[in-house]
């Protein structure tokens, strides 16, 4: 049996990652899949002050109070952001690291380093408005229930700058996932799939939408199985 630990993208929640879920769990696999504070069921708690070390420490105190160790860490999209300083700060407790479509900063970047977070599309001056399903790819069945779950996020986690101290290299098993079936793809997450591959990492292309657990469940599971 194996541990893993799914990490959600940006306006998200626990919510994306239940057919991956239950297929591992089928397999006798032990998944944690963390909504972060603010988002999903978590919503009740967003404010402008959470940001992405509030995010990060979300998934590091997972860890430690599950008493977690030899962990299969995933993150998807801006998730990418959020397993970096978690794998950064606790590298002997990942068994291996999985990058889904994801960014993948270097020490100081924020999300706002790759994408643009412009002020005048944010509400109140601090919440960004989630992108539609339909700008993502996502399959057509799932379109109208991804846009009716996912939720407003405080562009403070879109903002802050990442600090690593080079704990990543201590991680002998990191892959990075690429779907290649959506329109933003060589905008967005290009670029971090060819370094991974200049990196050594394992990497491969999976012909989907940005929401590879919602499109390709049953090809990530396989994935993820893959990496352990």
């Amino acid at each position: 049996m194996a541990t893993f630990v799914l990490v959600h993208g940006a306006w998200h929640g626990s919510w994306c990652w239940k057919r991956v879920r239950r297929a591992l769990q089928r397999q006798g696999h032990e998944v944690f899949t963390p909504t972060l504070t603010g988002l999903g069921e978590r919503s009740h708690l967003l404010s402008e002050a959470v940001d992405l070390c509030t995010q990060t420490l979300d998934v590091l105190n997972l860890i430690r109070w599950e008493e977690l160790e030899d962990i299969v860490l995933c993150g998807h999209s801006y998730g990418g952001m959020v397993v970096s300083g978690v794998a950064d700060r606790i590298p002997e407790r990942i068994r291996s690291l999985v990058f889904l479509d994801a960014f993948v900063p270097e020490d100081g970047e924020s999300l706002a380093h790759f994408v643009p977070v412009p002020a005048d599309q944010l509400i109140d001056g601090w919440k960004s408005p989630p992108i539609t399903a339909e700008a993502f790819g996502v399959n057509l069945a799932d379109r109208a229930w991804v846009d009716r779950q996912c939720t407003v996020q405080s562009a403070a986690c879109f903002l802050q700058p990442v600090q690593l101290t080079g704990g990543l290299a201590r991680i002998q098993r990191i892959a990075y996932v690429y779907a290649a079936g959506w329109a933003g793809r060589e905008s967005f997450f290009r670029p971090f799939y060819e370094k991974a591959r200049v990196r050594g990492w394992k990497t491969c292309e999976l012909d989907s939408g940005h929401d590879i657990m919602l499109d390709r469940p049953d090809e990530l599971t396989a994935l993820l199985l893959d990496n352990l």
